[in-house]
């Protein structure tokens, strides 16, 4: 079975277990204070444009969602997210169970637009009693969104000129974000997330790293005691320089830009091959997923050899599927996927 259902299939880059291996018996601080830890940091910072900035190592994307969103909201606040947002719907309540609200606005995209934000905003403060409702108290986005979708440089300009007048700090989810970097025809580089951002996060477990996050705070206001608030969020990690090595080693000489850019090459190869077929795509995306719209009983044939996920039925017929690719898939298992999809004599959806 050849597996196309995630990103996070295979275990890590073979740079990465070669460094863990080489620094096994090293003796080290804990906690991420050692030195590959602050190597990594520099690292990121050098890369964001971004010498101030603190640079935090956590375990993995819903840890790092709920520490980071609880760490900046008050308790009478929620987070704007659009409806397709991680954190609405695939986190298993892990925001609300810190006793925040998800304030979500509509999105076919995936992507919040600034002029949600303001409408929400307006029309929360513009209530006569506005304390009877919880708050907006930040953005929540993802680059790429769900839908594999990707915001503009001037969309991100726009979003923060709106959260600076709304003060609302603006936090991306980077679960993906090297696959939106080197995605095609993309405007938005590291250095533009991290001046437009109060926080972001790195991803790894997703792109190259056995797993880890690396948070990324350059607005000052949140930047206080956030090393408490991983280690009461559970995501302190005893052996951190585990953390340090993995992006230390995926910052160096490009490796994760090159390693996000195969996932996206062979996911563009495939997305050619179902346009060439007639078929339609659920969305516009240009990065790992892609969504093509099958009939049923193509599906069926294709999962006997390969594995993807049913995003969602259209009509009684027809099925989205995810499709992703990532860091570490086989040139030839796309091509030999690409073949099985021209046997099967697609036929479009409209």
């Amino acid at each position: 079975m050849i597996r196309f259902e995630n990103d996070y299939s295979e275990g890590a880059h073979e740079r990465v277990l070669k460094r863990i291996v080489e620094t096994n018996e090293e003796q080290t601080a804990g906690y991420g204070t050692d030195e590959h830890c602050e190597k990594a940091r520099n690292d990121i910072r050098k890369a964001c444009n971004a010498s101030d900035a603190d640079v935090h190592f956590l375990v993995g994307g819903t840890q790092t969602n709920t520490t980071v969103i609880s760490s900046i909201l008050r308790p009478h606040q929620g987070v704007v997210s659009a409806t397709t947002g991680h954190i609405a719907g695939l986190e298993t309540g892990a925001i609300e169970s810190t006793g925040h609200k998800v304030l979500t606005v509509p999105s076919e995209d995936g992507k919040v637009r600034a002029a949600q934000v303001k409408e929400m905003y307006d029309a929360h403060m513009s209530q006569g009693t506005p304390e009877h409702r919880v708050q907006p108290g930040m953005v929540y986005i993802s680059h790429p969104t769900e839908m594999g979708t990707t915001y503009t440089r001037s969309e991100l300009e726009e979003l923060k000129r709106v959260c600076q007048e709304c003060d609302l700090p603006l936090f991306l989810d980077g679960a993906r974000l090297g696959y939106g970097l080197v995605s095609e025809g993309t405007d938005l580089t590291l250095e533009d997330i991290a001046r437009l951002c109060d926080v972001f996060y790195i991803g790894g477990t997703k792109i190259g790293a056995l797993f880890g996050e690396a948070v990324v705070i350059t607005n000052e206001r949140l930047k206080k005691d956030f090393r408490y608030l991983i280690k009461q969020r559970g995501g302190l990690l005893a052996k951190g320089r585990l953390l340090g090595i993995q992006f230390e080693t995926l910052f160096e000489d490009g490796l994760y830009l090159r390693i996000s850019k195969h996932a996206v090459d062979m996911a563009l190869m495939i997305r050619e091959a179902f346009v060439e077929g007639g078929f339609s795509l659920r969305y516009d995306s240009k990065t790992n997923q892609q969504f093509p719209i099958l009939p049923n009983e193509v599906l069926v044939e294709l999962g006997k050899h390969y594995s993807f996920s049913i995003w969602e039925k259209i009509k009684d017929t027809h099925s989205v599927v995810r499709i992703c690719t990532s860091y570490a898939t086989k040139k030839e298992h796309v091509e030999a996927f690409i073949q099985d999809i021209k046997k099967c004599q697609l036929t479009a959806v409209h």
